[in-house]
Protein backbone atom coordinates (compact mmCIF):
# COMPACT_ATOMS: atom_id res chain seq x y z
CA UNK A 1 0.00 0.00 0.00
CA UNK A 2 1.09 2.84 -1.16
CA UNK A 3 0.52 5.86 2.09
CA UNK A 4 2.39 8.68 1.57
CA UNK A 5 4.17 10.27 -1.53
CA UNK A 6 6.72 13.35 -1.92
CA UNK A 7 7.99 14.57 -5.50
CA UNK A 8 8.09 17.15 -8.12
CA UNK A 9 4.95 17.72 -9.92
CA UNK A 10 5.33 17.25 -13.60
CA UNK A 11 1.42 17.53 -14.51
CA UNK A 12 -1.01 19.21 -13.03
CA UNK A 13 -4.64 19.75 -13.69
CA UNK A 14 -7.64 20.06 -11.63
CA UNK A 15 -8.45 16.94 -10.30
CA UNK A 16 -5.52 14.97 -11.49
CA UNK A 17 -1.47 14.91 -10.88
CA UNK A 18 1.41 13.70 -11.74
CA UNK A 19 4.17 13.29 -9.18
CA UNK A 20 7.54 12.33 -10.33
CA UNK A 21 9.00 10.38 -7.13
CA UNK A 22 13.03 9.26 -8.04
CA UNK A 23 12.27 9.15 -11.67
CA UNK A 24 8.75 7.24 -11.58
CA UNK A 25 5.64 9.33 -12.21
CA UNK A 26 2.62 8.41 -10.31
CA UNK A 27 -0.63 9.36 -12.04
CA UNK A 28 -2.68 10.65 -8.62
CA UNK A 29 -6.42 11.76 -8.44
CA UNK A 30 -7.24 14.65 -5.80
CA UNK A 31 -10.50 17.02 -4.73
CA UNK A 32 -10.42 20.40 -5.86
CA UNK A 33 -10.01 20.90 -2.18
CA UNK A 34 -6.69 19.42 -2.35
CA UNK A 35 -5.65 20.94 -5.30
CA UNK A 36 -6.42 24.27 -4.21
CA UNK A 37 -4.55 23.76 -0.79
CA UNK A 38 -1.35 22.31 -2.27
CA UNK A 39 -1.67 24.91 -5.38
CA UNK A 40 0.54 22.43 -7.45
CA UNK A 41 3.12 24.27 -9.92
CA UNK A 42 5.20 22.31 -12.03
CA UNK A 43 8.67 21.36 -10.52
CA UNK A 44 7.24 22.63 -7.28
CA UNK A 45 7.72 19.45 -4.98
CA UNK A 46 4.60 18.26 -2.76
CA UNK A 47 4.10 15.49 0.24
CA UNK A 48 0.14 14.04 -0.42
CA UNK A 49 -1.31 11.25 1.86
CA UNK A 50 -2.53 8.43 -0.31
CA UNK A 51 -4.81 5.68 -0.71
CA UNK A 52 -4.35 2.89 -3.24
CA UNK A 53 -7.90 1.47 -4.42
CA UNK A 54 -7.72 -1.59 -6.22
CA UNK A 55 -10.43 -2.69 -8.47
CA UNK A 56 -10.31 -6.15 -11.23
CA UNK A 57 -10.21 -2.94 -14.04
CA UNK A 58 -8.07 -0.42 -12.71
CA UNK A 59 -5.60 0.19 -10.03
CA UNK A 60 -5.83 4.48 -8.59
CA UNK A 61 -3.67 6.20 -6.42
CA UNK A 62 -6.32 9.19 -4.49
CA UNK A 63 -4.00 11.55 -2.61
CA UNK A 64 -5.36 14.14 -0.20
CA UNK A 65 -3.59 17.21 1.36
CA UNK A 66 -4.67 16.36 4.82
CA UNK A 67 -4.88 13.42 6.86
CA UNK A 68 -8.65 14.56 7.85
CA UNK A 69 -9.27 14.55 4.21
CA UNK A 70 -7.91 11.19 3.53
CA UNK A 71 -9.52 9.89 7.26
CA UNK A 72 -13.29 10.89 5.79
CA UNK A 73 -13.01 9.55 1.71
CA UNK A 74 -11.82 6.04 3.83
CA UNK A 75 -14.57 6.55 5.88
CA UNK A 76 -17.03 7.30 3.41
CA UNK A 77 -15.97 4.29 1.04
CA UNK A 78 -15.46 1.50 3.71
CA UNK A 79 -18.45 2.56 5.89
CA UNK A 80 -21.23 3.89 3.39
CA UNK A 81 -23.12 1.14 1.20
CA UNK A 82 -23.22 2.40 -2.22
CA UNK A 83 -20.41 5.23 -1.77
CA UNK A 84 -17.41 4.37 -3.86
CA UNK A 85 -14.40 6.62 -4.38
CA UNK A 86 -15.69 9.00 -7.46
CA UNK A 87 -18.40 10.09 -4.65
CA UNK A 88 -16.31 10.05 -1.93
CA UNK A 89 -13.66 12.99 -3.83
CA UNK A 90 -16.93 14.48 -4.68
CA UNK A 91 -17.79 14.90 -1.34
CA UNK A 92 -14.53 16.23 -0.38
CA UNK A 93 -14.37 18.56 -3.59
CA UNK A 94 -17.75 20.18 -2.48
CA UNK A 95 -16.89 21.38 0.95
CA UNK A 96 -14.65 21.31 3.31
CA UNK A 97 -13.99 18.34 5.89
CA UNK A 98 -15.74 20.25 8.91
CA UNK A 99 -18.59 21.56 7.20
CA UNK A 100 -19.50 18.09 5.68
CA UNK A 101 -18.79 17.06 9.84
CA UNK A 102 -21.51 19.40 10.71
CA UNK A 103 -24.12 18.30 8.27
CA UNK A 104 -24.12 14.82 9.82
CA UNK A 105 -24.25 15.68 12.85
CA UNK A 106 -27.18 18.18 12.51
CA UNK A 107 -28.98 15.89 9.57
CA UNK A 108 -29.23 18.25 7.36
CA UNK A 109 -29.46 15.60 3.91
CA UNK A 110 -30.51 19.40 2.08
CA UNK A 111 -26.36 20.94 2.23
CA UNK A 112 -25.55 17.64 1.51
CA UNK A 113 -27.43 17.10 -1.74
CA UNK A 114 -25.92 20.51 -3.33
CA UNK A 115 -23.34 18.41 -3.90
CA UNK A 116 -22.30 17.28 -7.35
CA UNK A 117 -22.93 13.71 -7.98
CA UNK A 118 -25.31 13.39 -4.36
CA UNK A 119 -29.13 13.10 -4.82
CA UNK A 120 -31.10 13.33 -2.32
CA UNK A 121 -31.30 9.74 -1.21
CA UNK A 122 -27.58 9.29 -1.00
CA UNK A 123 -27.02 12.21 1.35
CA UNK A 124 -29.72 10.74 3.84
CA UNK A 125 -28.06 7.46 3.54
CA UNK A 126 -24.79 9.31 4.50
CA UNK A 127 -26.27 10.55 7.53
CA UNK A 128 -28.34 7.52 8.13
CA UNK A 129 -25.26 4.89 8.15
CA UNK A 130 -22.68 7.36 9.44
CA UNK A 131 -24.69 8.22 12.60
CA UNK A 132 -26.05 4.86 13.13
CA UNK A 133 -23.49 2.13 11.89
CA UNK A 134 -20.49 3.58 12.78
CA UNK A 135 -21.16 6.38 15.59
CA UNK A 136 -18.41 9.02 14.53
CA UNK A 137 -21.24 11.76 14.60
CA UNK A 138 -21.07 11.71 18.41
CA UNK A 139 -17.13 11.87 18.21
CA UNK A 140 -18.12 14.76 15.52
CA UNK A 141 -20.75 16.66 17.67
CA UNK A 142 -18.13 16.90 20.87
CA UNK A 143 -15.49 18.33 18.46
CA UNK A 144 -18.00 20.79 17.88
CA UNK A 145 -18.55 21.64 21.33
CA UNK A 146 -15.19 21.24 21.94
CA UNK A 147 -15.57 19.08 24.72
CA UNK A 148 -12.09 17.21 23.98
CA UNK A 149 -9.16 18.27 21.91
CA UNK A 150 -9.44 18.07 18.14
CA UNK A 151 -6.59 15.70 17.93
CA UNK A 152 -8.37 13.49 20.00
CA UNK A 153 -11.24 13.54 18.15
CA UNK A 154 -9.75 13.16 14.49
CA UNK A 155 -7.64 9.70 16.15
CA UNK A 156 -10.95 8.65 17.89
CA UNK A 157 -12.12 8.74 13.83
CA UNK A 158 -9.48 7.27 12.34
CA UNK A 159 -9.52 4.13 14.65
CA UNK A 160 -13.51 3.77 13.71
CA UNK A 161 -12.79 3.96 10.52
CA UNK A 162 -10.39 1.42 10.88
CA UNK A 163 -12.94 -0.57 11.76
CA UNK A 164 -12.80 -0.41 15.76
CA UNK A 165 -15.56 0.07 17.87
CA UNK A 166 -16.31 3.52 19.13
CA UNK A 167 -16.10 2.40 22.69
CA UNK A 168 -12.87 0.76 22.51
CA UNK A 169 -11.38 4.42 19.84
CA UNK A 170 -12.86 6.57 22.74
CA UNK A 171 -10.79 4.37 25.74
CA UNK A 172 -7.49 3.45 23.89
CA UNK A 173 -7.72 7.46 22.65
CA UNK A 174 -7.85 9.16 25.99
CA UNK A 175 -6.02 6.57 27.92
CA UNK A 176 -3.09 7.53 25.72
CA UNK A 177 -3.88 11.40 25.77
CA UNK A 178 -4.09 10.97 29.51
CA UNK A 179 -0.16 9.77 29.04
CA UNK A 180 1.38 11.73 26.53
CA UNK A 181 -0.20 15.46 26.84
CA UNK A 182 -0.32 17.43 23.89
CA UNK A 183 0.28 14.73 21.59
CA UNK A 184 -0.59 14.80 17.95
CA UNK A 185 -3.29 12.78 15.52
CA UNK A 186 -1.27 10.26 14.39
CA UNK A 187 0.46 9.78 17.45
CA UNK A 188 -2.33 9.17 19.17
CA UNK A 189 -3.83 6.59 16.65
CA UNK A 190 -0.18 5.09 16.46
CA UNK A 191 -0.38 4.30 20.44
CA UNK A 192 -3.64 3.98 20.55
CA UNK A 193 -3.29 1.08 17.88
CA UNK A 194 -0.76 -0.80 19.85
CA UNK A 195 -2.62 -0.61 23.06
CA UNK A 196 -5.74 -2.10 21.07
CA UNK A 197 -3.88 -4.72 19.26
CA UNK A 198 -1.69 -5.68 22.75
Amino acid sequence: MIARLRGKVLEALPGRLVIDVNGVGYLVSVSLSTYDLINPVEGKEVELRTHLHIRETAHTLYGFATDAERDLFLLLIERVSGIGPSIGMSVLSGMPVEHFKACVVNGDAAALSQIKGLGKKTAERIILELKDKVGVAEAWQAAAGEATPSASIDAESALIGLGYKQVDAKKAVAAVAKLKAGATTEDLVRDALRMLNS
